[in-house]
């Protein structure tokens, strides 16, 4: 059953008189019998799904990479200036830059673990996925 809103919508849709008008490319109108007609959401406001195609079909030419440790080590250099100035900006004044630096080292120890799980539950999901899908035809 549609919701209040729904049907106050699809009311005031039905309310208003909506005059279509095709222009082509070179700005003149065109009658209605002229033009072909534009595929419509269904009514659901839900486009209807295209089948797709070779063309249309998305394609990943890197896929996941496996987890590494050198990745993320990288990826922890590229954040610690980054932890560095948040703590920086939300640590009180009277807090000396020594224990900054000690609180991103912190931030760090804990980031660089967890940024290595996530990688691998990521490449593991991936591969399952990868694995039950149907092959591919080209």
């Amino acid at each position: 059953m549609p919701t209040r809103k729904q049907r106050r919508r699809e009311a005031k849709l039905r309310r208003h008189e909506w005059e279509e008008v095709y222009v082509d490319a070179d700005g003149r109108e065109l009658a209605r019998e002229e033009v072909e007609e534009p595929e419509r959401p269904a009514r659901n406001g839900h486009r209807p799904e295209k089948k797709r195609t070779a063309s249309t079909a998305p394609t990943s030419t890197r896929g996941i990479q496996p987890p590494s440790w050198r990745r993320v080590l990288r990826r922890g250099a590229v954040f610690a200036p980054l932890m560095f100035v948040v703590v920086h900006f939300l640590s009180p004044a009277d807090v000396k830059t020594a224990q900054k630096v000690a609180q991103t080292a912190f931030l760090l120890v804990v980031f660089i673990p967890f940024s290595y799980v996530m990688d691998t539950i990521t490449y593991r999901l991936s591969q399952r996925r990868k694995a039950a899908a149907p092959p591919r035809r080209r």
